[in-house]
């Protein structure tokens, strides 16, 4: 069915924050505007209640499904390199990568990495790709205090201003229902980085996915909460540049939604949009038609997906590009996939159907023309692994050519390139 999701925006408070840095956006030509950029856990809260409206029939968005042969990738000649940037070796855990391209056409990608999540030795690490070749890595930040005290890095997300330096926000703390936001800046495109700088109290900067410049120079940073008494919420910060003041949204209307970590995107009607991790295992999207400044209520997308972060480009041709680990909808009741899938009788530490996130395999690649209908058009990985594929994140270079990196089984990091015209 055809439909139209409305973007009539429910106006929500706008809170002024000390003025602070603010890192950039991405070096990647857009036709409209610089569209260009977790992990985590919380308590279980109350899940969203399945109504008429979460029938296929009842969704705001369709997905038309491209299966890819089993363990395997159907590319039909799209992914044009494929490798690891980072594999085991100084520390055992990797996760959470991100990614940016410099002004000469290299890249930097950054993920964190340490013992495993959350413990005090996960720092933040990057790599540049100069010349054709992929550097040593460089650790960025320590997540060592003032004081003396060490806590864990998380979530690292780049960015590259159209002016200043190239920046990496990420967080610090002991989780993620109490960790803050932190930055580092780079004036040589990440051959060396500055020491790290906390956020304002209240800002956290992007979440896990990278932020969007728009024509007038605003920078919106998508950005989200989890509380074990709240639940999650997502928020949209912005500003204007360095030194300049941070505001934040309130959280979204969520409709009973538990959501985090949103992408955004825009389209070249002029209209943003975000998408979701939930914990309701349904891609969760909402919309602004004023800049950012107000967003409508968090609705269902149509687009089925486990408890895992996505990250979304909008191309140069005007196409959005979504890079998620798919889920079919009919595994929609309260179930352990996760544990069915690897053999187990019971997922470890489930207590509540909710809290069972569900596997990240398989990783997709869909299109959409409007942000409403998509279609799978490429299967990234497929192959059953304890700890999936994941937090993908996702640029569009000068060159026209599509970059994506993601966690390979907590082991490693991989990058693919793909040529979206063949898509």
């Amino acid at each position: 069915m055809t439909f139209r999701v409305r973007v009539s925006v429910a106006a929500v408070a706008i809170t002024v924050v000390s003025a602070a840095f603010c890192g950039g956006r991405t070096a990647l030509a857009r036709a409209a505007s610089a569209a260009s950029a977790s992990s985590g856990s919380a308590s279980a809260t109350t899940p969203r209640s399945p109504s008429s409206a979460d029938t296929d029939e009842g969704k705001k968005g369709t997905e038309t499904r491209q299966p890819a042969p089993e363990g395997g990738e159907r590319n039909d000649g799209a992914i044009v390199r494929a490798e690891f940037i980072h594999e085991p070796g100084a520390y055992p855990q990797c996760h959470a990568s991100t990614i940016v391209e410099t002004p000469d056409g290299g890249l930097v990608a950054a993920w964190f990495g340490g013992t495993h999540e959350r413990n005090p030795d996960v720092c933040i690490w990057s790599r540049r790709f100069a010349h054709g070749v992929w550097l040593p890595e460089v650790k960025v930040a320590d997540g060592v205090q003032a004081d003396g005290t060490r806590y864990p890095c998380w979530n690292p997300v780049l960015f590259r201003p159209r002016q200043g330096p190239m920046v990496v926000y990420y967080k610090v703390g002991p989780s993620p229902s109490t960790w803050w936001g932190e930055f580092a800046t780079s004036g040589d495109d990440g051959n060396t980085w500055s020491k790290s700088q906390r956020l304002p109290d209240g800002i956290l900067g992007p979440i896990k996915d990278k932020p969007l410049e728009l024509a007038d120079g605003t920078i919106l940073c998508g950005s989200s909460t989890e509380s074990p008494k709240d639940g999650w919420h997502v928020h949209v910060e912005r500003t204007t540049g360095v030194g300049r003041p941070w505001t934040k949204t309130a959280p979204l209307a969520s409709d009973g939604f538990n959501a985090i970590q949103p992408t955004l995107l825009i389209h070249r009607d002029g209209p943003l949009q975000m998408l979701c991790r939930t914990k309701e295992m349904e891609v969760a999207t909402s919309w602004s038609s004023d800049g950012g400044l107000t967003w409508t209520p968090l609705a269902a997308s149509g687009l089925y997906a486990p408890n895992s972060g996505l990250d979304v480009v909008s191309l140069a041709d005007g196409r959005q590009l979504l890079v998620y680990n798919y889920r079919d909808a009919t595994r929609a009741a309260a179930m352990n996939p996760k544990s069915a899938a690897l053999g187990a009788p019971s997922q470890a530490g489930i207590r509540r159907p909710d809290e069972d996130w569900g596997v990240r395999w398989p990783l997709n690649v869909s299109i959409s023309p409007d942000g409403v209908h998509w279609k799978m058009v490429l299967t990234l990985e497929s192959q059953p692994r304890k700890d999936g594929y994941a937090y993908p994140a996702v640029i569009q270079t000068h060159d026209g050519l599509v970059h994506i990196t993601y966690t390979w089984d907590r082991v490693k990091i991989k990058h693919v390139v793909i040529d979206p015209a063949k898509l």
